[in-house]
């Protein structure tokens, strides 16, 4: 699991690991019981705040994400990865409704923004 922080992210840190984690385990990057790392080695390793690290793995806790063996660690729950990808594509569905809203406003037809997608898609090395 490799976690990239930004300072200059709007973001709180403890919600930029979350979302990591969260994608790593839609992913499957991390596996249902695989044991995450001890709070203080995480901490450590993205040189933050344990209080910080504390909070995200308490948030992925109470979202039902992670639990805990007390004197074992944190381990990420046997769930139904299609219900955190569908919360993921409800997210992405918001950030595109702002998108084609700001095309709408610049004078954009659908056709402009397909043709735009599919070149930025292509460019990225990720087509399918």
């Amino acid at each position: 699991m490799n976690i990239l922080l930004s300072n200059q992210s709007n973001t709180a840190i403890y919600e930029q690991i979350v979302s990591q984690m969260k994608d790593a385990i839609i992913n499957g990057e991390i596996l249902p019981e695989e044991p995450l790392p001890s709070i203080r080695a995480l901490a450590r390793g993205l040189q933050i705040s344990v209080i910080t690290t504390k909070r995200a793995y308490e948030e992925m806790e109470q979202e039902g994400l992670i639990y805990s063996v007390p004197g074992r660690g944190f381990y990420v729950c046997r769930q139904n990865t299609d219900f955190l990808r569908e919360k993921k594509v409800q997210e992405i569905e918001k950030q595109m409704q702002k998108l084609i809203a700001d095309c709408r406003r610049a004078g954009l037809s659908c056709a402009d923004m397909t043709d735009m997608l599919e070149i930025l898609y292509q460019e990225d090395g990720t087509q399918e």
